[in-house]
């Protein structure tokens, strides 16, 4: 008996973790799709977060950085591997994360840690035209949307605030909402995100 009530305990445990994918759609005002906008679920307070802290790679290539913008959970590395043949002399003076990375090439430089949420703003002292953002949040739970507008926030069961941001979203600050995940129920979630008018090349933007 004792044995089979360990057994009926950890599958309610289990069955209590369980999580289902949460399609996430980000338009714009005229209701077009916003591609490399950042959707995270913040738990409510109470409900502990684990720790994944996957490192993330920006790209030096064609005197850009790619990608355009990167999400991580605060704690993670970033590398910044230089494909270019010039070099670079990355940095930052954003709060969340100030550093200055001299000029170097290929793969020799240290990644950075983003121990602090919020939003980075990269740039290179030589090359001005050259930027990225890089969004820092407390959860390993975000995903990045497609060219569609289109993201899959994947999250255990319980109740979260789900936000949307883009680094040129007016005001700054993103915009939020109730979300539940239920334990294999699929949700959808939509925004609809006024963007600053800002010019950029085409590829600039990229979805890996």
């Amino acid at each position: 008996m004792p044995i089979l009530h360990f057994v009926f305990a950890a599958t309610l445990l289990a069955a209590s973790a369980a999580g289902a994918a949460v399609t996430v759609q980000v338009t714009d005002a005229a209701g077009k799709p916003v591609p490399d906008a950042v959707v995270y679920a913040e738990a409510e307070s109470g409900q502990s977060l684990p720790a994944t802290r996957k490192p993330g790679e920006i790209v030096q290539q064609g005197m850009k950085f790619i990608p355009l913008v990167t999400v991580v959970q605060a704690g993670s590395k970033i590398f910044f591997p230089n494909n270019d043949k010039v070099r670079h002399h990355i940095y930052s003076f954003s709060p969340a994360h100030k550093f200055d990375q001299k000029l170097y090439s290929g793969t020799t430089a240290e990644p950075q840690v983003f121990e602090k949420a919020g939003t980075v703003v990269l740039g290179c002292n030589i090359h001005d035209k050259m930027i990225a953002y890089v969004r820092v949040v407390e959860t390993p739970y975000f995903a990045k949307t497609d060219a569609h507008g289109a993201a899959s926030v994947d999250a255990p069961a319980g109740k979260y605030v789900l936000k949307a941001w883009h680094p040129d979203i007016t005001g700054g600050q993103p915009l939020e909402q109730a979300l539940a995940v239920k334990a294999d129920a699929p949700a959808n979630a939509s925004f609809k995100m006024t963007l600053k008018a800002v010019v950029r090349d085409a590829d600039s933007f990229s979805t890996y």
